[in-house]
């Protein structure tokens, strides 16, 4: 620490040019890539009740992620999503999460997700069949239905659909009650008009842990057996409690459904901007599938959806920022850090990093199709990295090739011209929507 220097800070010019940005932009992260810009990769935003450190680029990545993560903790008593979350495998750090992420990743990993995969086609089909031909369709509202019936059918083995509605504002309810909002410079605020949502949402899980309970006892009178959903894998560990398996399921259910809609969202959105990029990857999917519905063996060789997807997470990555509290007086890249003190490790920012990523604004695929860039390690980090990577990667990454490719299977999209923009919600979504035509291709 002796040698380190302190944050840099933005001056009065950047400020202004800040507030301009905001103005126009209608995001916060406009202000951010203006600090990046005017003060460097690092720094420190300096503002009442708030002064986290906002660190941007791989060397910073990796520290966090890697070379120091004993020195960074995720878990912040008087945040929200811990006071939501609990004990949930996100919000938790040393052997406590490594004991939960051990007990989840058995049903987590890829040979268990791709036997989802007719599933997951199957809860695709029945949203699909609700559009009508030529009508405009909210893509974000639409892939949150999909997102949370596959969740729900898949991970839990829920059918979902009779509760769907009846579920869906104390869901939407509980993710505003995470997102960024007055409670990070003021922690102890009053939040009024969410106990009943976050109440509804623990009476339906708990319901669920206890009739799944009950299932196995009634079916089950012989032992253990492998199970191929999470609720049914986590209910037959002995040291599970209903608590703990509450945690757990909602961990997934809010971050989990959440990103999905967001990353669903975005590449439908970067698709109807890009109309040769549709055609080409429309194409793909013709040739690939062959009429025939998405298989976990023909998923794996469209690799221009694969592409498409992995620029998707590249500019609007659902998970924007990494959060963590430094748990010890530390030296980052030369940059003093003092314990307690919050810190933004920007995915969004490293993501657009003119140093490593040639045109970063642009969406430009063929970075990730075979032979095309290979930026250095740590600087694309969509499910983050090192021993706290997202879980649910392999998941996410099947679901979003099954779903895309049957709605380009099924229909042409059309922009409708309605302005989009960035807003930092739980995740990063596309505000107010992603607003698309949608006609029928003939079967």
């Amino acid at each position: 620490m002796s040698s380190a220097k302190p944050l840099p800070v933005a001056g009065p010019e950047t400020g202004l040019k800040v507030l301009r940005g905001l103005a126009r932009e209608r995001s916060l992260l406009a202000a951010l890539e203006i600090m990046r810009d005017e003060v460097g990769p690092a720094f420190q935003i300096t503002l009442p009740g708030f002064q986290p450190a906002v660190l941007v680029g791989p060397e910073h990545n990796r520290g966090i992620m890697v070379s120091q993560r004993d020195s960074f903790r995720w878990r912040s008593p008087s945040d929200p999503v811990t006071k939501l979350l609990r004990h949930g495998v996100l919000v938790e750090d040393g052997e406590m999460h490594d004991r939960l992420r051990g007990a989840m990743e058995p049903v987590l990993q890829k040979p268990q997700v791709i036997r989802h995969v007719p599933a997951m086609l199957a809860y695709t089909d029945r949203v699909l069949d609700r559009w009508a031909d030529g009508s405009v369709q909210n893509m974000l509202v639409e892939m949150r239905r999909v997102a949370l019936l596959i969740f729900m059918g898949t991970l839990l083995d829920v059918e979902f659909g009779p509760d769907l509605e009846r579920m869906w504002e104390p869901i939407l309810r509980s993710i505003k009650y995470i997102s960024p909002g007055l409670w990070i410079v003021w922690p102890n605020m009053p939040r009024p008009g969410y106990e009943r949502a976050l109440a509804q949402m623990d009476d339906y899980l708990y319901d669920l842990v206890r009739d799944r309970r009950q299932s196995l006892a009634r079916r089950d009178a012989t032992g253990v057996q492998p199970a191929a959903d999470l609720l049914t894998h986590l209910v037959q560990i002995p040291e599970m409690s209903d608590d703990l398996i509450r945690d757990q399921i909602l961990t997934m259910l809010i971050a989990g459904h959440d990103t999905s809609t967001a990353l669903l969202a975005w590449t439908l959105y970067l698709l109807g901007q890009h109309h040769d990029v549709m055609e080409r990857t429309r194409r793909e999917v013709d040739n690939v599938l062959g009429g025939g519905p998405p298989t976990a063996e023909a998923v794996n060789n469209l690799y221009s959806l694969d592409a498409v997807i992995k620029e998707s997470l590249r500019l609007y990555p659902p998970i924007h920022v990494g959060n963590r509290l430094v748990a010890e007086d530390t030296a980052l890249s030369g940059y003093e850090l003092r314990a307690g003190t919050r810190v933004m490790a920007s995915i969004y920012l490293s993501h657009r990093d003119e140093r490593y990523w040639e045109e970063p604004q642009a969406f430009r695929p063929e970075r990730f199709e075979r032979g095309g860039e290979r930026p250095p390690a740590f600087t694309y980090v969509p499910f983050g990295g090192g021993p706290r990577a997202c879980i649910g990667a392999a998941f996410a990454q099947v679901e979003a090739k099954v779903v895309l490719a049957r709605i380009l299977q099924r229909f042409t999209l059309e922009d409708v011209g309605r302005p989009v923009w960035p807003y930092m919600g739980a995740t990063l979504e596309p505000h107010p929507g992603v607003f698309l035509r949608v006609k029928r291709r003939p079967a």
